[in-house]
């Protein structure tokens, strides 16, 4: 991840902390024009627009035979081989299937590590969150960093399988630290008003404290605006995006 943030972060990163939704457009439209010109120079095209002519006139012929159900079927079973070349000769060419792809996993684990999440900012009203092992039973304390206080939550909480403080804190990196008994295990959070955030989870193995969460916010590139009530995240947003930039500049570059 951190090799990820240092390739692409100076790049987005200034646009990440303007709007995410801008950062997200700009990526699909970057990676639409990759994949297309991909698509144009490394598929035989004339190839490629025979098959889909020739699909077209088997389509319209399927039509035509419906009153005939065997001859029918018989262009279906030769339609389904032509669509067999297509996918080999096209999506499914193992050159284009690198070229394509490889990116594409690469700038969505970028896009994973950095769009998953609001960041938390200065004097915003976060939680922490602490888990224990079954059986593990008395009171947990938190105790704060410099910079930081609780709201409506107290330091020291019984422990029901898992315990949450709500607090807030100035703007740096912050170490919270959970106490159990004689054990102390720290938590490291990122205050910012840029979009940033570091890991949402500490594990700590052989340890009476199994693990310390940040309670991160869900980003929602959108704001507010929904689709029928869904607020799509970053990959819905980038998928929307690209498919329909893909759509318009396939049939603006006549690429089959």
């Amino acid at each position: 991840m951190a090799f990820l943030d240092s390739l692409f972060g100076p790049v987005f990163q200034p646009m990440l902390n303007e709007s995410p939704f801008l950062a997200i457009l700009i990526i699909s439209v970057l990676y639409a024009v990759y994949a297309t010109l991909v698509y144009k120079y490394m598929t035989d095209q004339p190839k490629i627009k025979a098959i889909k002519d020739k699909q077209k006139a088997m389509q319209k012929q399927i039509k035509e035979l419906r009153s005939n159900p065997q001859e029918m079927m018989k262009v279906q079973k030769e339609m389904m081989s032509v669509n067999k070349e297509y996918m080999m000769n096209a999506s499914f060419k193992p050159k284009v299937m690198i070229a394509t792809m490889l990116p594409a996993f690469i700038v969505f684990a970028w896009m994973a590590g950095a769009l998953a999440f609001e960041p938390i900012y200065p004097g915003e009203t976060y939680s922490i969150s602490a888990a224990f092992p079954e059986g593990v039973s008395g009171d947990v304390e938190l105790l704060l960093s410099e910079g930081s206080e609780l709201v409506n939550s107290a330091a020291v909480q019984p422990i029901n399988s898992g315990v949450t403080w709500r607090l807030k804190s100035t703007e740096g990196t912050h170490f919270q630290s959970v106490k159990y008994g004689d054990e102390v295990q720290d938590k490291e959070v990122l205050i910012t008003k840029e979009l940033k955030y570091l890991d949402q989870v500490a594990i700590f193995e052989g340890s009476e404290i199994e693990s310390i969460k940040i309670n991160y916010n869900k980003l929602k590139p959108l704001g507010t605006f929904s689709i029928f009530g869904w607020h799509p995240g970053w990959l819905g947003t980038y998928i929307i995006l690209s498919l329909v930039f893909s759509i318009v500049l396939r049939k603006v570059m006549k690429v089959y």
